[in-house]
């Protein structure tokens, strides 16, 4: 298990119990690592700058005892933003019909990027994705390496209607 893993493991039941889901958890730098928590609430509204500090010092709390990293480092809590990375079974079903870029570990007949609109999951738990010509792609969620929402007219007018709720 690496870094990142063990770490959400370890801080996913402060989290939780405060309301929240861990969204995603980065360890990145050598000299002074930067641990990057992006949190959203469990109903997956978005979370306000309080939120924020409040993750950060219960977070804290839990990383001074575990002592995961082992020396200096900066905590970084934030929102998954409008472009959000998609990182849970769930994200590719809750964003469906918004347009995304997944990267595979493995290609798939020599491709390892995707972008097109997200269709959901099929019956195996596939992220079924639609590119431009409409073809559909069943990409295994075990080989995803990297997804993102992209930035279109379309997702920032539907984070704008979800804010105005």
């Amino acid at each position: 298990m690496d870094q990142a893993a063990r770490i959400t493991r370890m801080i996913a039941p402060t989290v939780e119990d405060m309301g929240f889901e861990i969204v995603r958890v980065q360890v990145t730098g050598a000299n002074r690592p930067r641990l990057q928590i992006m949190a959203e609430r469990a109903d997956g509204t978005g979370i306000d700058v309080e939120d924020c500090a409040q993750i950060s010092r219960a977070v804290s709390a839990v990383l001074d005892v575990e002592d995961p990293i082992g020396g200096a480092f900066t905590l970084e809590v934030s929102s998954p933003g409008i472009d959000r990375p998609l990182t849970r079974l769930k994200d590719f079903e809750t964003w469906a019909g918004f347009e995304a870029k997944v990267e595979l570990s493995a290609g798939i007949d020599g491709r390892k990027r995707f972008t097109g609109r997200l269709m959901g999951l099929n019956e195996d738990d596939d992220i079924l994705i639609e590119d431009d010509e409409g073809e559909q792609h069943a990409l295994a969620f075990d080989d995803v390496h990297r997804a993102k929402l992209l930035l279109t007219d379309e997702l920032i007018a539907a984070a704008t209607t979800e804010q105005s709720k």
